[in-house]
């Protein structure tokens, strides 16, 4: 019989209430405290002990943790549960700087611990389906990567703008889906709801193979979209990540016969698919791929180095919508080119 893990939880937000959802029913798993200074008005925290420090957490003895707190302070309690050698899953972005999230990726690793981050889009089972068809090479060679992730201002976002909150989910499901990684990156940004931070963005990129990237991400809609749709020498698949739905549109198997035509090495339109998936909650398969993780299964995760990469990413565009150039993205500090 397998052992039960000890798990804590910080933070009792948004996000940290549906954490603590799936932590208590998870199996092979107890859900053993719940930190939140402002304790729990709402009856979230599942019957748990309700704390009021990361310390008297560690105290009670706890084999990982749940970081869904703000993200200003992902890096400060991270290293806390890293000092006191408990593995941790961390809410995207894993930090609010590249520096922070550097620091947290050293904490971690030279202590052998597992850490993740929890860019929930990867259990999305559109986007898994789609990245192992990529896999496969049922869309042959890639050409473009296009996303659109819009909707209405959500209140509870107070620390950082759309880019660090929503971008972050389209540039690592892009390099998770491809397999590649980001090289440059040229975006506009445009603050029109009367906060500090951006609340809308365009970026062009470009990843390590080639491959074109686009995405289109606001606070100003009140239409809530969620589309990612990569486009190859077969077609193109397109993914709605609220749905879970994922369908493939291919090339036209017909030959062209009219001679004028034939000179142009265009496609049209051929089949459309919909493909027929099971459609888990993406919380609770992160919550499983994190636990056997910890138990020291493969890790199916999003690691802390590729968090660190998503943040590395959205500095670049961020630092290219400041500055009008676009900006080089490699291991190191992001280099910027004119336009």
């Amino acid at each position: 019989m397998t052992a039960e893990l000890r798990a804590g939880l910080i933070g009792l937000g948004s996000m940290g209430r549906h954490h603590a959802r799936v932590l208590a029913g998870l199996d092979d798993v107890q859900l053993v405290g719940v930190v939140d200074p402002m304790g729990d008005k709402n009856g979230w925290a599942q019957g748990a002990p309700v704390l009021s420090t990361v310390e008297e957490l560690i105290t009670l003895g706890v084999d990982y943790a749940v970081v869904a707190c703000p993200t200003a302070l992902h890096e400060e309690v991270g290293l806390q549960l890293a000092e006191a050698g408990v593995c941790a899953l961390i809410e995207k972005p894993v930090a609010d700087t590249v520096e922070g999230a550097r620091r947290l990726v050293d904490a971690f690793e030279s202590r052998g611990l597992v850490a993740g981050v929890g860019h929930i889009e990867r259990c999305n089972p559109a986007l898994r389906s789609m990245r192992a068809r990529l896999e496969a090479g049922e869309l042959g060679e890639v050409f473009q990567v296009v996303t659109r992730r819009q909707g209405p201002f959500p209140h509870r976002i107070a620390d950082v703008g759309v880019v660090k909150d929503l971008a972050t989910h389209d540039i690592d499901l892009t390099g998770w889906v491809t397999g590649q990684a980001y090289t440059s990156i040229s975006a506009h940004t445009v603050s029109k709801s009367g906060r500090p931070h951006e609340d809308m963005v365009s970026a062009v990129g470009q990843l390590s193979d080639g491959t074109m990237v686009n995405h289109l991400v606001n606070w100003l809609s009140p239409l809530k979209e969620r589309f990612t749709s990569v486009t190859g020498e077969r077609g193109t698949f397109i993914a709605d990540t609220l749905t879970a739905d994922l369908t493939f549109h291919s090339n036209a198997a017909v030959a062209t016969e009219w001679e004028a035509l034939q000179a142009f090495r265009g496609v049209s339109e051929g089949d459309m698919i919909r493909y027929a998936i099971a459609k888990r909650e993406p919380l609770l398969v992160e919550h499983e791929l994190f636990r056997d993780a910890v138990r020291g299964s493969e890790k199916d995760i999003c690691t802390l180095q590729e968090g660190l990469r998503t943040v590395e990413v959205a500095a670049a565009v961020l630092e290219s919508a400041k500055t009008g150039r676009t900006v080089t993205t490699f291991v190191g500090e992001p280099t910027t080119h004119g336009t």
